[in-house]
């Protein structure tokens, strides 16, 4: 038995509490929402991010995180991207140094262009895993089979943690290409936020095809130039991780786009949805380093118009498919 702490009670670390469980492990959550914590301790559910669920008696959720945090072996940061630099300065001092952290965080600092485990290396000295692929909480939640991968800086401790986590409808692979790994899980949400806005608009089947290829092309295009290997865009964390949030009903930025695509404004979509979209706060930080790094990304360019400019959907798409000719595989 190990003892996890699970800092974010929010859909997906919920469901991996209970995956963590399932498994004997003692698991600890720890969130700022009193509510969603009496809803944990008193009702065995978290009504405000999956409905149905049955929360096991073994897990303990807090509002208080040295409580939390008393003798754990593992930290899962199960928090928003914007939300790690600042999680990890708390735990600095709190945690012991050999204690690997995992993150399940998909997304980049928009502040310095970081990936999230450069941001909580920064920060602390802890090993650090990132858990990443095509994982809706509300599937995993209810054992419908998925796949992630695990990485590190040291593979020790992604196979490690792909032992913490496999189970029979949960199935952990590993690749030690980190920046692969967390670059097409960030450009993935913002290529979504595009694939909901031609929903939105009332585009098709073709449509969708063609942005998902397109937009799989910007991946590999950005993520080759930060130093990962093309490879690992068509497995989990590219290909994998695209087709499920450009197409299920489950994702939050393919529900915002949409929303948009329909005339809501930004700031109404987030509202809407009810949770962070990540993909719009992704799209700021691609924006920057794109340009910084001279690297083509026509849909990334769109996106962020139509988000930050006012520029309007549908003349966003016009932009895109007027524009010159090109050679499909000028990657």
């Amino acid at each position: 038995m190990k003892k996890i702490v699970i800092i974010g009670g929010g859909s997906f670390g919920t469901a991996l509490g209970i995956l963590l469980d399932n498994k004997k492990n003692k698991v600890n959550i720890y969130d700022i929402d009193i509510n969603v914590v009496n809803d944990i301790n008193i009702n065995r559910k978290n009504d405000k991010y999956i409905k149905g669920l049955n929360i096991p008696e073994g897990i303990v959720a807090y509002s208080n995180l040295d409580e939390a945090l008393i003798n754990v072996d593992y930290v899962l940061l199960a928090v928003p991207s914007h939300v790690i630099r600042s999680m990890c300065k708390n735990l600095k001092g709190k945690i012991s140094e050999s204690i690997p952290v995992i993150s399940i965080a998909k997304g980049m600092e928009i502040e310095t262009g970081l990936r999230l485990s450069e941001v909580i290396s920064q920060e602390i000295n802890n090993p650090v895993v990132i858990l990443s692929g095509p994982s809706h909480a509300e599937e995993v939640a209810f054992k419908i089979p998925t796949t992630v991968v695990t990485s590190s800086k040291d593979m020790k401790y992604a196979n490690e943690i792909q032992d913490l986590f496999m189970t029979k409808e949960f199935r952990v692979y590993t690749n030690d290409d980190l920046i692969g790994v967390e670059v097409g899980g960030a450009v993935k949400n913002v290529i979504a936020l595009a694939a909901g806005i031609c929903d939105g608009i009332g585009y098709g089947d073709n449509t969708k095809a063609a942005l998902m290829t397109r937009g799989m092309a910007e991946i590999v295009r950005i993520g080759t130039k930060l130093g990962g290997n093309s490879e690992t865009f068509l497995g989990l964390t590219g290909m994998g991780d695209l087709i499920v949030t450009c197409g299920s009903l489950h994702s939050r930025n393919r529900k915002a786009g949409y929303l948009i695509g329909k005339g809501a404004t930004p700031r109404e979509a987030i509202d809407e949805v009810g949770m962070v979209v990540e993909g719009i706060k992704a799209c700021e930080a691609f924006y920057e380093l794109k340009e910084k790094m001279e690297v083509e990304m026509p849909i990334i360019d769109i996106v962020y118009k139509v988000l930050f400019d006012g520029v309007n959907p549908n003349t966003g798409v016009k932009k895109l498919l007027s524009r010159d000719k090109k050679s499909e595989m000028n990657f």
